[in-house]
């Protein structure tokens, strides 16, 4: 099965939108749909990747419930945060140990995520950190596509003992 490399994630600054939402309620397309007219604004972003970035309350895995709420982002990485246009916001995302995983797949099937937590996770010599989650939608992303590509990053961190 799909195993990851492990990486320490730069710090990234980010400019984007958020929403709250749960996966039962998901927002997803509402979020990309308002976001995406407004990257033009962006004026110094550092690459043509779009992040979808998710931030979860520390006990969000814990007790997992599809009605959890958790906040989405649709971000783009610039160069720094001196001209963050009025209507976006912005968001630093600390450097960080993650799982890296290289997916290819529709987005929207739940199996890879449902593989990551119940399989890949528990058997690993890691555990989740509370950090954002986020996926990497570069150039050979297409939206739900059997054939898109994206980069999956979990935050982890060595088990103790």
């Amino acid at each position: 099965m799909l195993q990851p490399r492990i990486e320490i994630a730069k710090e990234r600054k980010l400019v984007g939108a958020r929403l709250k939402m749960s996966v039962a309620n998901n927002r997803t397309q509402e979020l990309w749909s308002g976001f995406v007219p407004k990257i033009k604004k962006i004026i110094n972003r550092l690459n043509d990747d779009k992040i979808s970035m998710q931030v979860y309350d520390p006990m969000y895995y814990q007790n997992f419930n599809p009605n959890t709420i958790f906040e989405k982002w649709a971000v783009v990485e610039v160069a720094d945060l001196e001209n963050v246009p009025e209507e976006l916001e912005s968001f630093i995302l600390i450097s960080g140990e993650y799982a890296v995983f290289d997916y290819k797949g529709a987005g929207n099937d739940p199996g890879i995520f449902y593989y990551i937590f119940t399989k890949w996770l528990p058997n690993s010599e890691y555990e989740l950190d509370n950090r954002p989650h986020f996926e990497i939608l570069g150039e050979k992303y297409k939206n739900n596509h059997p054939d898109s590509e994206e980069q999956i990053w979990i935050p982890v961190k060595k088990k103790a003992g």
